[in-house]
C-alpha cells in the first residue's frame, strides 16, 4: 500500500463507515478501519435473534471478509480510547496508535439507563450480538425455570416478560415473544401453559412509536394488544431490580425485564474534548465536521445535527450511510482541491416497524401502510439491504418457516450462566 497517499482512519465498521468506506473505492487514498469487534451487525434484526427467529451469522459478516477485494483498505481489530487531536493519531487500548490525515468516527451508540445504570443487570439492552444472546437465554430459561417452579406466585413472575421502551425495538421484542410464548412454545411444557405468559410493554409517554403518524401509533397498539400484549402508556420506570418493576404507582414482579427506552453515543465526544447534547452526541459542524477540527468527521449515532425542520436528524442506519456518503464525497472534493464545507441534507426516506409476523406499520409520509401488505414491504425491505445472497436466502427461507408454521428454528440457550441465570 503507498504510504504516501492521504491515509483516512475510520473508527467503526457499522452502517456509515462501511458506506463511507465503500464510497471511496477508487480515490487516491489509503483507508484503515478500526473496529472492537470482527463483524458488521445488520442492526435492524437483532432483535430477531434475541427472540429465536434468526441466527447470529444470518445478520452479522466478517469484516475483513466484506473487505477481502478492497487492497486500499487495512483492517484492525482494536479499542479506541482516545483522539490526539493535535497529534493527528488515534490511541488504542493497548498503547500503540494509528495516524492519519482524516479521521471519521462512525462509532454508533449503545442503551443509556437515564442515569440509574444500576438497572442493566437486570434489564440487557440491544445493541450487540452478546445483547441478543444474553436477551435470548433469558426468555428461554425464563420458560425452563417456570417448568420446575411450583409456587404460583414465582411461577407467574417466571412468564411475565417486560419490555421498557415502546419504540420501534420495544414493539418488534413485544410482538415476537408473545408469538414465541402463545405460538411457537406451546405444547412443548408439561407443567405450564405457555400461553399464559404475560408480555407487558410499558411506555413512559403518551403513545408507542412515538415518531410515526399518532392513527399508525394507535393501530400498533392494538396490533399488540390483539397479540396478547399488555400495553402501559404514560408511566416510566421509577425503580428496576431482580424482583421486577415499578412504574407509577404499580409494583410489577418479572422475571426477565429488556430494555429498549434509550440510547447513548459513543464516548466520541470524550475522546475529542468536544461539545456534545445530552444523549453525549458530539455537536457536529453542518458539513459533518468536529468544530475546530475540519479533517475531523462524526457521522451516525455519534453525531448531532439539527435538520432545517429543527428535529435532529434520526440515529437510524439510512441516515448513517447517506452521511457516510456525504463525508466520502467531500474528502474527493478536497482531495481535488475544493475545500468549500457542503452541508449534509438528511433524505428521510419513511418510519418502519413490524409487529409480530402478520403486521406492520410504515410512514413514507406521502403515504401511510399498516397490516399485512405493510409487514411483507417491511420484510421485502429488510432483504434487500442485507449483505449477500446467502443471508437474503437464509433470512427469507427463516421468515417464509415462521410465518406458515409459526416454528422459530434458533431456540439455544448458549453463554454461560449471568447474574440472572
Amino acid at each position: 500500500m503507498d504510504e504516501a497517499k492521504h491515509h483516512v482512519v475510520v473508527v467503526g465498521a457499522g452502517f456509515g463507515g462501511l458506506e463511507l468506506t465503500r464510497a471511496l473505492a477508487g480515490a487516491p487514498v489509503r483507508i484503515t478501519m478500526i473496529d472492537r469487534r470482527n463483524h458488521h451487525l445488520f442492526q435492524p434484526l437483532l432483535y430477531q435473534v434475541a427472540t429465536t427467529s434468526l441466527a447470529t451469522s444470518e445478520i452479522a459478516w466478517p469484516i475483513r471478509h466484506l473487505l477481502r477485494k478492497r487492497k486500499d483498505v487495512t483492517t484492525l481489530l482494536g479499542t479506541v480510547t482516545g483522539v490526539d487531536r493535535a497529534g493527528n493519531r488515534v490511541l488504542l487500548e493497548d498503547g500503540s496508535s494509528v495516524a492519519y490525515d482524516t479521521l471519521v468516527l462512525a462509532t454508533g451508540a449503545r442503551h443509556a439507563y437515564f442515569g440509574h445504570d444500576e438497572w442493566e443487570p437486570f434489564a440487557p439492552g440491544l445493541k450487540t450480538l452478546e445483547d441478543a444472546t444474553t436477551i435470548r437465554r433469558r426468555i428461554l430459561l425464563a420458560f425452563e425455570e417456570a417448568e420446575r417452579e411450583t409456587d404460583p406466585a414465582k411461577r407467574q413472575a417466571l412468564l411475565t416478560l417486560v419490555i421498557v421502551g415502546g419504540g420501534p425495538t420495544g414493539v418488534e421484542l413485544a410482538g415476537t415473544i408473545v408469538e414465541l410464548a402463545h405460538d411457537t412454545l406451546r405444547g412443548e411444557f408439561r407443567n405450564i401453559d405457555t400461553r399464559q405468559a404475560r408480555v407487558v410493554l410499558i411506555e413512559a409517554g403518551e403513545r408507542i412509536l412515538a415518531n410515526f403518524a399518532p392513527e399508525l401509533s394507535a393501530y400498533a397498539q392494538k396490533a399488540l394488544e390483539r397479540l396478547g400484549v399488555t400495553v402501559e402508556l404514560g408511566r416510566a420506570v421509577t425503580q428496576l431490580d431482580a424482583e421486577g418493576v415499578v412504574f407509577g404507582d404499580t409494583h410489577l414482579p418479572a422475571k426477565t425485564i429488556l430494555w429498549a427506552a434509550g440510547v447513548a453515543a459513543s464516548p466520541a465526544a470524550d475522546w475529542l474534548g468536544a461539545s456534545a447534547d445530552r444523549a453525549g452526541r458530539v455537536l457536529v459542524e453542518p458539513g459533518l465536521t468536529v468544530p475546530g477540527s475540519p479533517d475531523i468527521f462524526v457521522i451516525g449515532d455519534t453525531a448531532h445535527l439539527l435538520r432545517p425542520d429543527g428535529k435532529p436528524v434520526p440515529g437510524v442506519a439510512p441516515a448513517a450511510k447517506q452521511q457516510g456518503k456525504h463525508v466520502a464525497a467531500t474528502i474527493r472534493a478536497r482531495l481535488g482541491g475544493d475545500t468549500v464545507q457542503r452541508p449534509f441534507r438528511y433524505r428521510h426516506d419513511g418510519d418502519l416497524a413490524t409487529i409480530g409476523k402478520r403486521a406492520a406499520a410504515i410512514d413514507f409520509g406521502w403515504i401511510k401502510l399498516t397490516g399485512w401488505l405493510a409487514w411483507w414491504l417491511w420484510g421485502i425491505a429488510h432483504i434487500y439491504f442485507l449483505i449477500d445472497f446467502r443471508n437474503r436466502l437464509a433470512v427469507s427461507l427463516s421468515w417464509l418457516w415462521i410465518y406458515f408454521t409459526g416454528h422459530r428454528s434458533a431456540r439455544l440457550i448458549t453463554q454461560g450462566d449471568d447474574d440472572k441465570g
